[in-house]
């Protein structure tokens, strides 16, 4: 019981530290707030994935990032883009890697799959990387299906920024609403 409360209590302690220090940082988002916190969201097919090791001297060895390349659309301007978006853990063969409890499941990251992704550019994820970070880890990567109504993205629950299902046309009209800059 006591090595579950300090597991417990030091997961809690990792999960307040803030992004802005490379550190995961576990936070409920709007998608108004999404739409502020990223440089754009796309709605995409990923075309491939690429486990990376970094051994840092100020960050520390075996440093372990997924990139997802992603082709689609911006959702912002529509027009056509490819971003590589990145997040930590990953495994470059059956043994050497790192399992990350906020990584996109397995399932989320395939590729064929078609998505809608949240990111932001960062100086330095970590290891003196800078990459298109995949914001909120696997809260800001949204798989979509195809309905009679159109291509529908597959909410995440409440504390997310898409968190009920919803059409891609509606969800694009209100990320180009929430991207407008406010008129004086």
């Amino acid at each position: 019981m006591q090595r579950a409360l300090l597991v417990g209590t030091l997961a809690a302690l990792v999960a307040s530290v803030s992004l802005t220090d490379g550190q995961a940082a576990i936070e409920r988002l709007t998608l108004e707030q999404m739409v502020q916190k990223t440089d754009d969201g796309l709605y995409a097919e990923i075309t491939a994935s690429e486990v990376i090791r970094i051994d840092s001297e100020v960050d520390g060895p075996e440093l372990y990032f997924t990139h997802l390349t992603l082709e689609g659309e911006s959702l912002t301007t529509g027009l056509p883009e490819t971003v590589i978006v990145t997040f930590p853990g990953g495994f470059v063969s059956e043994t050497e890697g790192v399992w990350n409890s906020e990584a996109p499941s397995a399932d989320d990251q395939k590729i064929g799959n078609k998505v809608v992704a949240f990111y932001k550019h960062l100086d330095n994820a970590g290891g003196g990387l800078e990459c298109n970070f995949l914001y909120a880890s696997h809260g800001g990567l949204f798989r979509t299906v195809e309905a009679p109504n159109g291509t529908v993205v597959l909410g995440r629950g409440e504390g997310y920024a898409v968190d009920a299902n919803i059409t891609l046309e509606s969800l694009t009209k209100a990320i180009e609403t929430l991207s407008k800059p406010e008129e004086l």
